[in-house]
């Protein structure tokens, strides 16, 4: 009788604490909703505000205008094109030059595009790639910039890639970066018959083994490609350090061109879901506006970047609210 008492209180000890674990952990449950829209207003709030140049048709104005009009239409950061920098170096400028300007203007980096086929399977032309690459991250890093974005270039039209060996690619070019002080952000390509998936994307960021390895999403992108943006949870938000936002009218996915992309919330993707997503999983980092769209081109280059602004702020403030 006494061992059966005593098996009976240690029993019932048992299950009192399983009850109240388990009632702590349904209130955190609970309080999640709560606690990742805190979250959420929290990292809203630490954004920088980014001008993909490709929004004001950067390829037909001067690279020192492309700033002026940044720091007027009151952007925090630039997402520069290397043919631009290309183009100003050609013209007799000069790195440290171009470096003091942004400063001046109270600007910063936080991106560059550029096209180094970096991904292809073919041995050398990969190699002469890192050097490409080395070579544009390395003038990024002189004008203060630290990041670029790493499309699949050279496998747009390809055969489907083995995405092991694209991770082995990618993890070769995040080693070129650290080298040089520059991280390249694998970005989904919606119109790629390779890397044209968030899930493509993932696989190869995680096949490269590599810390620093990060994802470059976009709203069009993720359409264009047949994403489904509630996937977008299966990323930490810190391993997204920016992320181009734009919209789309209501166009099939294999209809859409970049050219029809639209100011945010002129159109009908899902914005405030999308980022309250990766807010929640810490993502408090560059809100980049990128836009192809021959109409806002035909305008001022200053009226396109200053409403192109105003919307973004409008959609973001919409994610908490």
């Amino acid at each position: 009788m006494m061992n059966n008492s005593s098996e009976d209180t240690q029993s019932d000890r048992n299950r009192r604490n399983f009850l109240v674990r388990s009632s702590a952990t349904a209130i955190g449950l609970g309080a999640l909703g709560g606690s990742a829209q805190a979250v959420a207003s929290q990292n809203r709030a630490a954004l920088k505000y980014c001008l993909n140049t490709s929004t004001i048709h950067g390829e037909v104005i001067p690279l020192l205008d492309q700033i002026s009009i940044a720091q007027r239409a009151g952007y925090d950061s630039m997402e520069l094109w290397l043919r631009d920098i290309d183009k100003y170096l050609n013209g007799g400028g000069t790195l440290g030059e171009l470096k003091k300007r942004i400063a001046d203007a109270g600007l910063t980096i936080e991106s560059a595009i550029a096209f180094a086929p970096w991904i292809v399977a073919d041995e050398a032309t990969h190699m002469k790639a890192l050097e490409q690459a080395k070579r544009e991250m390395g003038m990024l890093v002189e004008i203060g910039g630290t990041r670029i974005a790493a499309p699949p270039v050279g496998a747009v039209d390809t055969a489907k890639l083995d995405l092991d060996l694209a991770g082995d690619r990618y993890r070769a070019l995040l080693e070129v970066g650290r080298e040089v002080g520059c991280i390249p952000q694998l970005e989904v390509w919606g119109f790629s018959k390779n890397l044209s998936k968030l899930s493509e994307v993932l696989y190869v960021a995680a096949a490269s083994q590599h810390p620093d390895a990060c994802v470059l999403p976009d709203v069009y992108h993720l359409y264009k490609g047949g994403s489904n943006f509630e996937d977008l949870a299966l990323l930490a938000g810190t391993k997204v350090h920016v992320f181009h936002i734009n919209d789309y009218p209501d166009i099939p996915r294999d209809k859409i061109t970049d050219a029809d992309r639209v100011y945010p919330g002129d159109g009908i993707a899902p914005i405030a879901k999308v980022f309250k997503t990766v807010m929640s999983s810490g993502f408090s980092g560059v809100i980049s506006l990128e836009l192809f769209n021959r109409k806002y081109w035909e305008r001022d280059p200053l009226e396109n970047a200053t409403e192109g602004l105003r919307k973004t702020k409008a959609a973001m403030a919409a994610v908490v609210s």
